[in-house]
């Protein structure tokens, strides 16, 4: 699929605000598979779709996440997550992108999980880091993913994790087990 069919595609399933931050989260995605020797185009194509779920009603993300028998526990968590492993199953059935590693790479956008690959990571990143982000640590993210990806990974889960404390939230099991994967890896090093 080209780019300017998948962000027509996408403008029609969000908002103004959400198109511009799909269009950075692209740009920053290619520009860190470029970076990292990453497959460009499955980069952009999974940075396009990754909040195409986003502005779905929570009532529908709920059900999809019931009847597609996704982990359960995810209702149990900030509904902020919900849309990424629904957005992947959706643009699946309703865009026709069958690709695992591009799928995969939008499930797990916003939570992580323990085997990040280089894909998984890039669009993670890329949506952490974006130039529309302005809130506090994101530029020490920005400057970490230009020559270290994995810490930039890290820098930007600690982050999360830490404002989710901060703000008496839930932490969804999966960025934990990000986290301690991540920590384990740089103690390999």
């Amino acid at each position: 699929m080209e780019r300017q069919q998948a962000l027509e595609i996408v403008r029609k399933q969000m908002h103004e605000k959400r198109y511009i931050h799909t269009i950075g989260v692209m740009e920053t995605a290619i520009e860190l598979a470029e970076i990292y020797g990453a497959d460009v185009k499955k980069a952009e194509l999974a940075a396009i779709f990754h909040d195409y779920a986003k502005c779905r009603p929570i009532a529908e993300m709920e059900q999809i996440i019931k009847e597609q028998n996704m982990p359960q526990d995810l209702l149990e968590h900030n509904k902020e997550l919900w849309h990424a492993p629904v957005g992947a199953y959706l643009v699946e059935k309703e865009v026709g992108i069958t690709d695992y590693e591009i799928l995969q790479a939008i499930t797990y956008h916003t939570s992580g999980h323990e085997n990040m690959t280089l894909l998984d990571t890039i669009i993670y990143v890329a949506d952490y880091i974006e130039p529309g982000r302005k809130f506090s640590g994101v530029e020490d993210v920005r400057v970490l993913a230009r020559t270290n990806l994995r810490a930039a990974l890290l820098q930007a889960v600690k982050n999360t994790i830490g404002f989710l404390m901060k703000k008496d939230q839930t932490i969804y099991p999966l960025t934990f087990y990000t986290y301690n994967a991540l920590l384990k890896e740089e103690q390999v090093e």
